[in-house]
């Protein structure tokens, strides 16, 4: 079979140019879409409240609604968070979606605008029982002469039991609870409990003196700390 060259005069090749150039900046241009996808999609979580949160993209216009979907890890259809559908706020709370602290967790957020749908984009694989930092506890504290008891409240999560009581930390997570007893912004004492101590006995303390307690929450299993909570001071007798 003979071989058959076609000569292109000058104008020819510059359309053929034009044309190239034109579907290479259709297949390769980032699509207009992939410019309003929102940017840095992360779980953050404080006492198992999960919350995904995320960032406007550079290039969009201040009026974007965003769509957010779960799923736990390994399953193939992804879920509808019923309260960020079409929502103009930067983040969602997904701690009824992500309850279970021993479960993996993906999440997604797409935003639309008028030229339609961004790309979907994806969060990091979530574990709420590694992933989740803790409050310091509550103290509530007496004094009888030269004693102070220390009642110890753990923080508790956004989830509720069959009572509809918000349930503490301490039902899903391992804790301790380091208290600080101190005079004169000096550490003088430091205790620390199990989750199920409710009670600290500090005794032999010095009369008529000021004396200050803060706690933080410790896990356990790998050291993290939370911060410390507010002083609070009182007099022995």
């Amino acid at each position: 079979m003979p071989f058959i060259m076609f000569a292109l005069t000058g104008l020819q090749w510059l359309d053929l140019v034009f044309v190239m150039c034109l579907l290479c900046w259709t297949d390769c241009s980032p699509s207009q879409q992939d410019d309003m996808a929102p940017l840095e999609v992360k779980f953050y979580s404080l006492d198992f409240r999960n919350v995904l949160r995320w960032k406007h993209p550079h290039k969009a216009a201040k009026n974007l609604k965003y769509f957010v979907q779960y799923k736990i890890y390994g399953d193939k259809e992804w879920t509808n968070s019923e309260d960020c559908q079409g929502i103009h706020e930067l983040e969602c709370d997904l701690s009824e979606a992500t309850a279970d602290p021993r479960e993996w967790y993906y999440a997604r957020v797409r935003s639309f605008s008028p030229e339609g749908f961004s790309s979907w984009v994806l969060s990091h694989r979530f574990y709420p029982q590694w992933e989740t930092s803790f409050s310091p506890p509550q103290l509530k504290v007496t004094v009888t002469g030269q004693t102070i008891t220390v009642q110890i409240k753990p923080p508790r999560t956004p989830l509720r039991g069959q009572k509809g009581s918000r349930i503490r930390v301490t039902k899903l997570q391992k804790l301790a609870f380091r208290i600080y007893l101190m005079h004169n912004g000096v550490d003088e004492e430091i205790h620390e409990t199990d989750s199920c101590s409710k009670e600290l006995v500090i005794e032999r303390l010095r009369p008529k003196t000021t004396y200050c307690l803060q706690a933080l929450s410790v896990t356990p299993r790998s050291g993290r700390k939370s911060l410390r909570s507010s002083s609070t001071c009182v007099n022995t007798q």
